[in-house]
């Protein structure tokens, strides 16, 4: 689908705005389909760093195939009559839902299965890409039909390529993420184990990213104020609370091994969470 094009397309909604872009609810003229389109205004030369995001969101998305990763299809700028861009256009697959920040209430067994097709999709993602570098609740969606998407791809590295900036969102990032700019598969595994956190306790965890002038967070004040998840959820299951921690660990070195083997943890924990077909995803009768 390398010759996909945007083409002229009508204005269903907005959907949200990002740091520097706004997403908007599309039905593509050619085809007559709901997309997703995120616009990129590029008015001033610092714009271009956003527009290079938006790119290499493009480039990340067509390297992916999972039905849990979003879909990106096509990338398009618009020129000014001296042939300046001063718009770039991102045309990604449209989720009816919304994302998991603004879910109120989702039960356990669903919770559970959300964390597990996450998992599936980063780990289709660290074999076919890199790490997604900005695992969050605002970056999951979730569907009135059940189906669950991570989206954004524009912090994300490839493998084997260098990158001049390092960014993330301060409760999610990894320490060695915040301090040394690393990123990997265990500071993936951190992010995703704060949004997890997040998701079970309706609580932040504390952010290893130093207010200006403080020092950094070290491993002993960091587990003081990491409160176990158990306190804020005590109907949690025990081996989902200890699989956060873990994903969670100060140290990278004391977090699991590979995110497949988050992956196993939580396949099991569904098994034993989902006992009816009734609390599967897909036939949830979401509000």
């Amino acid at each position: 689908m390398s010759d996909f094009k945007i083409g002229k397309f009508q204005v269903v909604d907005k959907l949200g705005t990002g740091a520097h872009s706004s997403i908007l609810h599309i039905r593509r003229s050619a085809d007559g389909k709901n997309y997703a389109l995120k616009v990129v205004p590029v008015d001033e030369p610092e714009d271009h760093k956003y527009l290079e995001q938006a790119q290499h969101e493009y480039r990340v998305g067509r390297m992916l195939d999972h039905p849990h990763l979003i879909k990106v299809y096509a990338f398009e700028t618009v020129r000014d009559w001296l042939f300046r861009v001063k718009k770039a256009h991102l045309l990604i697959e449209y989720v009816n839902g919304k994302t998991l920040n603004v879910w109120p209430n989702i039960p356990m067994p669903q919770l559970v299965q959300v964390f597990k097709v996450v998992a599936d999709g980063l780990v289709h993602l660290r074999r076919r890409v890199g790490y997604h570098a900005d695992v969050k609740p605002n970056n999951i969606m979730l569907s009135k039909a059940g189906a669950v998407k991570v989206i954004d791809y524009g912090l994300a590295w490839i493998k084997g390529e260098g990158k001049d900036r390092v960014q993330g969102t301060p409760e999610y990032m990894a320490p060695e993420q915040a301090r040394r700019k690393v990123v990997n598969e265990r500071t993936d595994m951190f992010n995703f184990g704060a949004t997890m956190y997040r998701m079970v306790t309706w609580r932040l965890p504390p952010s290893v990213v130093p207010e200006e002038g403080a020092l950094p967070l070290d491993a002993k004040t960091y587990a003081r104020l990491l409160k176990p998840a158990s306190e804020f959820a005590p109907a949690a299951p025990k081996a989902l609370c200890d699989l956060i921690h873990r994903c969670m660990a100060f140290l990278p070195e004391n977090r699991p091994e590979r995110m497949s083997h988050v992956q196993s943890e939580l396949d099991e924990l569904v098994d034993q969470l989902v006992t009816s077909p009734e609390q599967r995803l897909e036939v949830y009768q979401w509000e």
